[in-house]
């Protein structure tokens, strides 16, 4: 007997010999991690979906403190009435005022607060004074609804082409004390960088953390209450636009958008999913139980070892500080999963012992069970620890928890699994077992006769290969993408509030362009200044060098660009204000001396209205405020980000350098970089497997069969989403790791119990025929629990969760079919002991 022998023989002993003592520790263990489970947060905030060392990342902060661009929530309003009517505009006033009264709003910006510049008459000075508004214009209807439509500042922005839709932008209080912490946060990350020894800031850092997620969390608390008041003030003006004209369409629609609204929706879906997936994989496993064994002892005991598995690791995620995210939500169905699996195993194996050694006592069959099945489920257990670590290669802080969180969690799994079930089974009485189920239920025994026959296999291995070929095609057509739009489902507010504003307010997903300037000491003055407005500059001596035809010529050919661009919506920058100000100079533009009058004139609240967020002369640069078109099915953004700046480097040539933030180009970034990830660390979790494969079954060809036969599946799936046009997201693009971590398990079993069988008969059609009657069950048991754990993730309102649960069943399904019919084909064409005719007239027979 080896060492491994011995220790799987005192561990078995040691959970039966002394049931009562060894339930009523884990017990006591369960309960003590179970007080933390309260402690558990979630965090479901967009910068959980960032890169953590994203330099694009500390460009925008940069461009975000340095225009001031503020954070705003936007709700789009679509009266059934025109927008400039009475009733239209007294809803909106009154709308904006209820809207304004809300904590943590600072402002409310409508059409009644829009400058009137054109229709009111205005000439180019009158734009250092008092300017009016749509609430004190004498200007004409017609002429207020010409100019909505035609200016830069408000066309396709504030309100729609068909001037029925319009848009109130809610300015959040900014929250400096927040940002103060990123920077002291990123501050001591980069000191530790340069000096990994320095005791005084790791301790700075870690307080700095803990009171930043204190802080943060009694912000998400104050966000989700302002948002929901929100919520609230627009249903008030929904129910009464419906209430005034009974039986017909309602009077008014309102949607809401913007970054906080997405992200405390996504809590909100985080917390719904945690318990659908929870309680419905619990709900239909119970069922599947009950049909597999026709027994409710089984049932109770796989469901009860179930909760306590959870239980224990979300205790542990608690006290350790662990966020749930978007990504990381599924974490409870996937140790469902992984949980039932290991029981049933280990049921089976039971039930197998009680039907061959059925006068032995209870406590000795269930040692049985537990050593027999000890090896087996530990190799498969670190497989699948194996393929979520991997995880933990990325830079992504959810995907990161989630390989951490379900490594934790499957190893506390494999450990209850055993201790509670040989502690329970050992408590309770000797029952007969029902096989009704295997006895009419032959799917082993067909995939087994599939294996046997020669002219079978054949057709198989074509199959595989056919399967391989268009799979490594398919593969080659995947792409990644990012449509925020298309994670939501369309009767979400998110899905209508995003399409509505994308479709008709100009876009909904941000892009910063920044334009900056080469200093050229030969640059010249401007000769357009002359000493009579010496005064006027007297304070601003940059504005009259900055302002010249170099830089205004840069800024009209990129808006130009932009605004003729694809995919893009609205565009704000300096040259709204050039168009602007030529229809009020009668036709002639802006020049240098003009601009650098305006900036030296205007006062602090109208420079920030019209200059500050597009020009910095300081930094010497220019800013575009974009929005691009989210909701455009044909959008790539990958190609999209390429193309754009390569394009505007060509634009502004080598005078200026080009670049490009914002949110479309953060999350692309983390999704390459998730990709590269994955692919990257795919290697390292075949390489690893491999190495496990050699080392359980002591056979490099069985390594080399099991391998392949987990790949396979894989590949077939993937190249399958490549030819039907899917594209890989935030979730889907770690099916490999995730699915080959699991799937394993099967392989790792089958071959585990065909070595046993093969050495017993020394003939491998025999041996693989008592697998398939054996371990066979197991396998397809275990499956259908995994197909109905990942089924449970399509009831989500979130489309990546969604397609995740349904590629990876399919992925689950055919590793099933790999397992039973590829498998043995691959391990008797293979076979060391061929099996001689009249062993194989036997084998026939007994099929």
């Amino acid at each position: 007997m080896n060492k491994s022998d011995k220790i799987k023989q005192k561990l078995a002993r040691m959970l039966v010999s002394a049931p009562k003592l060894s339930l009523a520790l884990a017990l006591i263990l369960c309960a003590f991690l179970s007080a933390f489970v309260p402690k558990l947060a979630i965090d479901a905030s967009t910068q959980t979906l960032l890169l953590e060392n994203d330099k694009d990342l500390e460009l925008w902060r940069d461009i975000t403190k340095r225009y001031k661009i503020p954070n705003t929530l936007v709700i789009a309003y679509t009266p059934n009435s025109d927008l400039l009517s009475e009733s239209s505009i007294s809803t909106l006033a009154a709308l904006s005022k209820d809207l304004a009264q809300i904590k943590g709003v600072k402002s409310v910006f409508s059409m009644l607060d829009a400058p009137l510049l054109l229709s009111s008459g205005l000439k180019f000075s009158d734009l250092l004074g008092t300017i009016p508004t749509l609430k004190d214009s004498n200007a004409s209807k017609e002429a207020i609804k010409a100019e909505f439509l035609s200016s830069p500042f408000y066309k396709n922005s504030l309100v729609s082409s068909d001037f029925k839709t319009t848009a109130l932008l809610l300015t959040l209080e900014p929250n400096p004390r927040y940002d103060e912490f990123i920077a002291s946060i990123t501050a001591l990350e980069n000191t530790l960088k340069n000096a990994q020894n320095n005791a005084t800031a790791k301790t700075m850092l870690k307080e700095q953390r803990a009171a930043f997620k204190a802080y943060r969390d009694e912000l998400r608390v104050a966000e989700h209450e302002q948002i929901t008041q929100i919520r609230q003030v627009i249903a008030k003006y929904n129910q009464n636009s419906q209430s005034r004209i009974p039986h017909q369409a309602p009077s008014s629609q309102l949607f809401l958008g913007g970054i906080n609204m997405i992200a405390d929706d996504m809590i909100a879906f985080v917390r719904s999913d945690l318990a659908t997936y929870g309680l419905a994989t619990l709900l239909l496993c119970s069922l599947c139980l009950f049909v597999y064994y026709l027994q409710l002892r089984y049932v109770f005991l796989a469901i009860f070892i179930c909760l306590v598995c959870v239980g224990v690791a979300s205790g542990l995620f608690g006290l350790l500080g662990f966020e749930i995210t978007v990504i990381s939500s599924n974490y409870i169905a996937l140790q469902l999963i992984i949980t039932l699996s290991v029981v049933i195993h280990l049921i089976n194996s039971y039930r197998e012992f009680f039907r061959k050694k059925s006068s032995f006592s209870q406590k000795a069959i269930v040692y049985l069970a537990l050593k027999e099945r000890m090896s087996p489920c530990f190799f498969a257990i670190f497989t699948t620890i194996i393929g979520f670590i991997s995880l933990v290669f990325s830079d992504i802080r959810p995907i990161i928890s989630l390989g951490l969180m379900m490594s934790a969690s499957i190893t506390l799994s494999l450990i209850f699994s055993f201790w509670l079930f040989g502690s329970i089974m050992s408590l309770l009485s000797k029952k007969s077992v029902n096989t009704a189920f295997e006895r009419y239920f032959s799917l082993t025994t067909l995939c087994a006769k599939i294996a046997l026959n020669l002219r079978a296999r054949k057709v198989v291995f074509a199959i595989s290969a056919l399967g391989l070929c268009v799979g490594l095609w398919g593969i080659s057509k995947l792409s990644v993408e990012n449509s925020f739009i298309g994670y939501f489902k369309k009767n979400t507010d998110i899905y209508k509030g995003m399409e509505l504003i994308d479709n008709k307010l100009g876009g909904t997903v941000p892009l910063d362009i920044i334009i900056s300037f080469k200093k050229d000491k030969k640059e010249p003055r401007n000769s357009s200044l002359d000493d009579e407005f010496a005064d006027e500059f007297a304070s601003s001596d940059a504005a009259q060098y900055w302002f010249n035809e170099r830089r205004m010529s840069v800024l009209k050919s990129v808006n130009e660009y932009l605004k003729n661009k694809e995919f893009i919506g609205s565009v704000s920058s300096l040259a709204d204000l050039l168009e602007v100000g030529k229809e009020l100079n009668e036709g002639r533009e802006l020049d240098a001396l003009a601009l650098a009058l305006i900036y030296s004139s205007l006062s602090g609240e109208g420079r920030e209205l019209i200059l500050t967020p597009f020009v910095s002369i300081e930094n010497d640069e220019l800013h575009f405020s974009v929005r691009t078109l989210d909701s455009d099915p044909r959008l790539k953004r990958a190609e999209f980000l390429r193309t754009l700046q390569s394009e505007l480097n060509e634009l502004v040539g080598e005078n200026a350098q080009v670049k490009i933030s914002g949110a479309m180009k953060l999350y692309t970034n983390m999704l390459d970089s998730l990709f590269s990830s994955q692919i990257n660390s795919l290697g390292f979790v075949l390489l690893a497997f491999f190495a496990t494969f050699w080392l359980i079954f002591a056979s490099l060809r069985l390594a080399i069969i099991a391998i392949c036969i987990n790949i396979l599946p894989l590949i077939c799936v993937l190249g399958a989403m490549g030819l039907a046009g899917l594209s890989l997201d935030i979730m889907s693009i770690t099916i490999g790791s995730i699915s080959l971590g699991i799937g394993v398990d099967s392989a790792i079993h089958y071959i585990y119990r065909y070595k046993r069988e093969l050495a017993h008969f020394k003939d491998s059609k025999k041996a693989i025929i008592a697998s398939h009657a054996s371990i066979g069950y197991a396998l397809y048991y275990t499956s259908f629990a995994v197909f109905i754990g990942f089924g449970v993730m399509i009831s989500s309102n979130f489309w990546p969760t969604i397609y995740f649960g349904a590629l990876t069943d399919l992925v689950m399904f055919f590793m099933l079919a790999s397992s039973l019919i590829l498998l043995p084909s691959l391990l008797l064409s293979q076979s060391a002991y061929p099996a001689n005719e009249k062993n194989k007239a036997k084998t026939t027979n007994a099929v």
